[in-house]
């Protein structure tokens, strides 16, 4: 059973950090990727990465503040968050697919549970 299952969010100042983990178990994937959705809006891309080269792509609302990084071993993909502001404020999800253009977001099948961000201001 193919699984993706998210952690490390919780509530933040604004301007503080967190660090999101995802353990994918079942298979591996070549692409995995971070999603968010606020309240009373739709799902956005947040970033992703392509599992075999390390390459990664980030939404502009992000660059330069979220880093995503993966650990081989434990099949794992990690969303580090600097600088979070309030309009971070949302549910983080983990997905993933087979293909390896990881820049296609919008053929991502996999995905976990998600888990809650807050920044206060």
């Amino acid at each position: 059973q193919v699984q993706l299952v998210e952690s490390g969010g919780g509530l933040v100042q604004a301007g503080g950090s967190l660090r999101l983990s995802c353990a994918a178990s079942g298979r591996t994937f070549s692409s995995m990727g971070w999603f968010r959705q606020a309240p009373g809006k739709e799902r956005d891309f947040v970033g992703a990465i392509n599992w075999s080269g390390g390459s990664t792509l980030y939404a502009d609302s992000v660059k330069g503040r979220f880093t995503i990084s993966r650990a081989n071993a434990k099949n794992t993909v990690y969303l580090q968050m600097n600088n979070l502001k309030s309009e971070d404020t949302a549910v983080y999800y983990c997905a993933a697919r087979s293909g390896s253009d990881y820049t296609r977001w919008d053929l991502y099948n996999y995905w976990g549970q998600g888990t809650q961000v807050t920044v206060s201001s």
